[in-house]
């Protein structure tokens, strides 16, 4: 876990002040803590992220949390899908060429 000064050493593209407003945004949801935000490495991705659309393609400030809306619907939808994939892996084969057969496809 670091700290938001931490953050700024570590990813030497984003200032503190910046930090700050995109936390306040929503853009990035570091931990609360008595001594102040702290980010994992999932934030520090996602704060990577954010300078990446706002400075290598130059997206508004407008666009971002959209861009980021729907990233998260993405990784969502995808982590609902690998549940599914598992769910259906843990049936006996019968169901699974049911399943299979209903969405009109072969194993």
């Amino acid at each position: 876990m670091l700290s938001e000064r931490d953050v700024v050493a570590t990813v030497r593209r984003v200032q503190l002040q910046e930090l700050r407003l995109w936390v306040q945004e929503g853009w990035i949801r570091p931990a609360n803590t008595e001594g102040g935000p702290v980010f994992d490495d999932l934030d520090v991705s996602r704060i990577r992220l954010v300078c990446d659309l706002r400075n290598e393609m130059s997206l508004s400030d407008d666009a971002v949390p959209v861009v980021l809306s729907l990233l998260d619907q993405v990784h969502g939808l995808r982590r609902e899908l690998r549940r599914l994939a598992e769910a259906v892996d843990a049936q006996p084969d019968d169901v699974k060429q049911a399943i299979v057969a209903a969405r009109g496809e072969s194993l």
